[in-house]
């Protein structure tokens, strides 16, 4: 906590003041500037501040001063669900209840998640992949958005097909982790064979 005189932080900031420096970060991080993790630290900066001055250190390195466009709804917070498996296939499709938070482990195989007809109520889906080798195949409903700036891959190939800006109205899906041997797809569902592959 600064030990300032509050004649140097400035004048005393509003919700709305708060709210628009929130928004500036999850926009910075729907464009893959700064990592979830990142996000959280800031805003619990932002949301703790009284001052415009305390306002400066978590949106200085970031542009601005306006956020460029469509809102980004906050990340869930919370443990994540984990899918977890060693030589095998993980598969959800059909009607399935998507949770904010995913965390898919496998040692070798292959994973295929389809959302494109799950109950999903998140606006943000975080996906986090821990993959030593296997494909990976993300199948994305009509509209959505997802952001793989944090996936970090070894030998493996991303392929993300869909727009990283997030669209008002439409879930946006945050993909990171890391992969090691494989592949990594995101895209929408084509065809009935993407079911067995």
């Amino acid at each position: 906590m600064s030990t300032s005189p509050p004649g140097s932080r400035g004048l005393r900031i509003s919700d709305a003041d708060r709210a628009h420096a929130a928004e500036r970060l999850q926009v910075a991080m729907a464009e893959g500037r700064i990592t979830i993790a990142e996000l959280e630290e800031r805003l619990a900066v932002v949301y703790g501040a009284r001052y415009e001055g305390e306002l400066v250190p978590p949106l200085a390195d970031l542009p601005g001063p306006e956020p460029t466009g469509v809102p980004v709804p906050a990340v869930a917070s919370g443990p994540a669900t984990v899918l977890r498996a060693g030589m095998s296939t993980i598969k959800r499709t059909g009607a399935w209840s998507v949770p904010p938070r995913l965390r898919v482990q496998s040692l070798v195989g292959s994973v295929l998640l389809d959302f494109t007809q799950a109950d999903n109520p998140h606006p943000v889906v975080e996906v986090e992949l821990e993959i030593a080798a296997g494909s990976v195949k993300l199948l994305l409903p009509a509209g959505a958005t997802a952001n793989v700036d944090d996936l970090l891959t070894a030998l493996s190939e991303v392929k993300c097909r869909v727009p990283s800006r997030p669209r008002t109205g439409a879930p946006h899906f945050v993909v990171r982790g890391r992969c090691g041997l494989g592949s990594v797809v995101v895209r929408r569902r084509r065809r009935m064979a993407d079911y067995f592959t």
